[in-house]
């Protein structure tokens, strides 16, 4: 299913597969930049799909050559010419993406990112919010706002989430970029596969996460990104009564009696 007026003027097109729906950029002659407008659209499509019972996992793709290049540079340039000369732009633009990758972050959902072509600035912080990611064999990822004067400091975030900071300081401070490759050794993705495998072998990945309990995925994003955040002591505290809450969810009886009785669990729907 596509949403928007036709395949060709909406900026993100929505697919259903199943229990998955599929997110793709489509601004490829903009190398899918994060414009205001670009940035609400994702928003509200998580936002939305995030409460979708029907949903059970959320992937993101680009048209075009390359995943996303970060923020869009011609509307930051055209905003300069205010009388404020940009600040309140600047201001909600900020807000609006940092919004929106905590939106990713806290969605019930798993959202997964599918990289072909580079992710840079802003589209590497994308990847990065994303709760897993593959990339082809010819992605590429990078934060090179130093090179333009503007360090990437809300990138730096969601970079610092994924990779040590030896790393991500030299991603930073160089602005190089990183071969999908070595983003896999730092952590920055999950797997690398041939280009003419990525969405095939993304969906399968999502199919797979999609298979199981969807309020037990719920559960468990939750509580990773809560306990990531907490001293070791209070974590395990805090995972702990997950725990047995989880243990009285109803998927969770279903759970262990299929297994024990070896045969498929019937899960709930959400509702």
């Amino acid at each position: 299913m596509v949403y928007g007026p036709t395949m060709t003027d909406t900026i993100l097109i929505e697919r259903r597969h199943d229990r998955i729906a599929e997110l793709r950029l489509n601004r490829p002659e903009a190398r899918n930049a994060l414009s205001r407008e670009l940035i609400g659209a994702l928003d509200e499509a998580v936002t939305r799909l995030g409460k979708d019972p029907g949903i059970h996992v959320i992937v993101i793709f680009a048209d075009g050559t390359a995943f996303c290049a970060g923020h869009d540079l011609r509307e930051i340039r055209a905003a300069r010419a205010g009388p404020d000369e940009g600040r309140l732009f600047f201001e909600e633009l900020m807000a609006a993406c940092s919004d929106l990758m905590r939106r990713i972050v806290l969605c019930p959902k798993p959202v997964i990112a599918g990289v072909a072509g580079i992710a840079t600035a802003a589209g590497c912080q994308l990847v990065a919010s994303c709760d897993l990611a593959v990339a082809s064999t010819e992605a590429g990822f990078a934060t090179p706002g130093v090179d333009i004067g503007l360090f990437c400091s809300t990138p730096m975030v969601a970079l610092t989430r994924n990779v040590g900071r030896k790393a991500a300081m030299e991603m930073l401070l160089t602005g190089d970029p990183v071969s999908a490759a070595r983003a896999l050794e730092l952590g920055l993705v999950n797997r690398v596969v041939d280009a003419d495998r990525l969405e095939d072998e993304t969906l399968a990945l999502a199919a797979r996460i999609a298979a199981k309990s969807p309020r037990t995925l719920r559960i468990g994003k939750r509580a990773f990104y809560e306990q990531a955040e907490m001293p070791l002591a209070e974590a395990y505290a805090h995972t702990a009564r997950v725990m047995v809450a989880n243990l009285l969810e109803q998927d969770a009886k279903e759970g262990i009696g299929a297994f024990l009785d070896k045969r498929p669990p019937s899960w709930e729907p959400l509702s």
